[in-house]
């Protein structure tokens, strides 16, 4: 078994760290059972976005329909509020769901500063390169884009 151990996790969220440590330590084969485990735990949409689909935003570079969308929780003002996470993909997609599982677990609730600074190659980290196709790993990483160009868009002018 080879580790990633190599690979930093410090830049990371704490509880994004987390995950990819938790990924980092297994091999192969049970790096792609961890994710289909995180597709079981991806939370259901609120009633308030289950009929709305035009309130989420598709990433056309996964392979199966993924949508989502985030809000900001108002806080003191500038990049501290809290950032919510919604994802949507279906059952039979468990990759997709899966890495947006992972995505929510690790960033729902942080502020918008944090999630910006994660890495964009942060899908890497979880050691599913060879596990996974090229076009999936897109996916993921387009994934993690999504959320950092809302977050960006959003950002009050002038902030840093």
């Amino acid at each position: 078994m080879r580790k990633l151990g190599v690979m930093n996790t410090s830049a990371l969220p704490a509880a994004l760290a987390e995950i990819v440590d938790d990924f980092q330590a297994l091999t192969e084969a049970d790096r792609l059972q961890l994710l289909l485990e995180f597709s079981r735990q991806l939370p259901e949409l609120p009633e308030r976005l289950k009929d709305h689909p035009e309130l989420m935003e598709q990433v056309v570079e996964c392979q199966s329909p993924l949508f989502l969308t985030l809000e900001l929780e108002p806080a003191d003002g500038g990049d501290s509020g809290r950032v919510r996470l919604f994802f949507k993909a279906p059952p039979e997609a468990p990759t997709t769901r899966g890495f947006a599982s992972v995505l929510h677990e690790g960033l729902d609730g942080l502020t918008v500063r944090e999630i910006l600074a994660v890495p964009d190659d942060m899908p890497e980290l979880l050691g599913l390169t060879r596990a996974i196709t090229p076009l999936r790993m897109r996916g993921m990483t387009a994934m993690l884009g999504r959320i950092k160009r809302q977050l960006a868009a959003r950002r009050q002018p002038g902030l840093s």
